[in-house]
């Protein structure tokens, strides 16, 4: 009577996903560089530092593609674009391109892609951008991921695994564009750190026509009312914040907030629940649907840490937490915590920086 056994069980391991072969024609990484006006939106540079980063991985070229109006303009912002790491800077100037149109901006976007293909297009999450991408995204039949905290690459298929918040912030998910190209992402500013400028850096100029006239254009621009009142609460580019959460108790004790900020020449900021209960304007809120920050120091007063103001602020260079509980998920990844009434300790610290400065003043 013979016996049977059974085949030894395959080992389990990590599925390799095998990718439409057509995709290899797709090489290099592209940022668009943002202009309004002649002025390049710093994003693009902190975009074009993490690009860098992606192309050495993959050994391609870094591309800078910029829009515009002006040859003179675009020539300037791509020598900037080379000091922060682009090889090459694809440059399309017509007179149609003068104002940001979602039109002609996006066909010469596809048309560049189209003919130079680029395995991953990185843009800005700012207003023009997120307009800017899903245009793209959707004519170009690809994916967008948006508002990504972290770009990195799959070593088994040179897929870009985009990180981004989802379920209201709670959670952060990794998602990939496996058989379209290119992958596309939105990263907010101040996401990724500014890189440094190498001025002797160089590159190479490709020059494409937008064949489009004004008269195929349904977007006219009839006038340019700049926005004075832009980024009123300067939070994203400040040194030092000062932020509140609903461990403040009530609206009335954002005046500690506000006091200590003072004397710290410090700009304010608070958590979502906070902004929703109108302690504080909506700009000043900071979080994955407010500002993303990323100042030397951060002081967070009765924040709790969710995920959701987490991602808007985890990148500062030093975060001091003050939260009563002290299981509080933002005493996980502060630099320093202070367990105890932010209310309370919010006076003390002011007191004993106003009476440090007022040292120093007269040291000096």
């Amino acid at each position: 009577m013979s016996e049977n056994t059974a085949a030894p069980a395959k080992p389990k391991g990590k599925k390799r996903l095998e990718l439409d072969p057509r995709l290899a024609a797709y090489k290099g990484i592209w940022v668009f560089v943002e202009m309004e006006r002649g002025q390049v939106h710093q994003v693009s540079w902190e975009l074009l530092g993490e690009g860098r980063k992606l192309a050495d991985i993959l050994n391609v070229d870094l591309g800078a593609v910029i829009l515009g109006g002006s040859n003179d303009e675009l020539a300037a912002a791509a020598r900037s674009a080379f000091t922060y790491g682009a090889d090459v800077a694809y440059i399309v100037a017509d007179p149609v391109l003068t104002d940001y149109r979602n039109e002609p901006y996006t066909k010469a976007m596809t048309d560049l892609v189209n003919k130079y293909q680029p395995e991953i297009l990185l843009l800005g999450a700012t207003t023009l951008g997120r307009d800017l991408a899903g245009s793209v995204a959707t004519t170009l039949l690809t994916g967008l991921t948006a508002d990504c905290t972290e770009l990195a690459i799959d070593p088994d298929n040179r897929g870009l695994l985009a990180t981004r918040p989802t379920f209201g912030g709670s959670l952060l998910c990794t998602i990939q564009t496996l058989n379209y190209r290119p992958q596309m992402a939105t990263i907010r500013p101040r996401v990724m750190a500014m890189p440094d400028a190498i001025p002797e850096r160089s590159g190479r100029f490709i020059s494409e026509n937008l064949q489009m006239q004004e008269d195929d254009i349904i977007a006219k621009v009839l006038e340019f009312i700049p926005d004075e009142a832009q980024e009123q609460a300067q939070l994203a580019y400040a040194d030092i914040i000062v932020a509140g959460g609903r461990g403040m108790g009530k609206a009335e004790n954002f005046r500690l907030i506000w006091d200590l900020a003072a004397v710290l020449g410090a700009e304010v900021g608070g958590s979502r629940p906070v902004t929703h209960a109108g302690w504080l304007p909506a700009d000043r809120q900071v979080g994955q649907s407010g500002k993303t920050v990323r100042p030397k120091l951060y002081i967070a007063a009765g924040i709790s840490g969710a995920i959701q103001h987490r991602v808007g602020m985890e990148a500062s260079d030093v975060i001091i937490a003050i939260n009563n509980d002290p299981h509080a998920p933002i005493f996980d990844f502060a630099t320093y915590g202070i367990v105890g009434d932010a209310v309370q300790i919010l006076p003390v610290l002011t007191d004993a920086f106003r009476s440090r400065l007022a040292v120093n003043r007269r040291a000096s």
